[in-house]
């Protein structure tokens, strides 16, 4: 009877053999969220570091310019990474990859106005005479203002009930993301003075994605009608 009762009874090894999960069992089978806490922590990086750098003195002698250049540069690269979701959406077959597309936008919206508080607080100190004429009489600020201006609509209408609540009109008022991109690469150029390599750069890449948005916008027009 003891040994019925001891053949019946599972193993104490058996117990033992499946190891707690390190992270947690929805992590695990979807790869879009880590992609989502990874966008999240990166994002967060360079508005850190210049916080860090202004309590530190690690900015450099013209701190001003330091912050406006990392702001901009910052809200550019994530504008374009934006841009470049779809199209990688397209070529990988990751559906799924368009559900940090808003979270992408967002980030750019806001770096762009920490851009934008730079010029207006620290440059200009609040003075709206300074500002208008800056925006009228300097090219490369009437640029970045367009840029800043296109942006605000897109980044308030980015909610999933702004989505629903403008259907099809939501598509054509999100092109304006293009605009806003080619705005500011322009606003970039205009600013540099003497080296554009880096503004170059920045066309380049905006190029390469408004030529596959051609290429691909040609190629379905022309499958649907053969």
């Amino acid at each position: 009877m003891i040994h019925e009762n001891q053949a019946r009874s599972p193993k104490p090894e058996a117990r033992s053999l499946k190891a707690p999960a390190i992270f947690p069992a929805a992590l695990a089978r979807k790869p879009i969220t880590l992609l989502k806490i990874l966008i999240v922590a990166l994002g967060l990086i360079p508005a850190a570091a210049l916080v860090v750098g202004v309590f530190t003195d690690a900015l450099g002698a013209n701190p001003v310019e330091k912050i406006t250049h990392q702001t901009g540069t910052t809200g550019l690269a994530f504008l374009l990474i934006t841009l470049s979701i779809t199209p990688l959406r397209r070529m990988t077959g990751w559906h799924e990859l368009i559900r940090v597309r808003r979270m992408l936008g967002l980030f750019a919206f806001f770096y762009a106005t920490l851009h934008v508080l730079t010029w207006v607080v620290l440059d200009q100190f609040f003075d709206p005479y300074a500002m208008t004429r800056d925006v009228i009489k300097r090219p490369f600020i009437t640029a970045g203002m367009t840029t800043y201006l296109l942006l605000v609509p897109l980044a308030l209408t980015s909610s999933a009930a702004m989505i629903r609540r403008l259907g099809r009109r939501w598509q054509l008022l999100h092109r304006l993301t293009y605009l806003a991109a080619i705005a500011a690469v322009v606003h970039f150029w205009w600013l540099v003075k003497a080296d554009v390599t880096e503004p170059q750069r920045w066309a380049l890449a905006l190029t390469v994605l408004l030529g596959f948005r051609a290429w691909w916008t040609l190629r379905t027009r022309l499958s649907s009608r053969f």
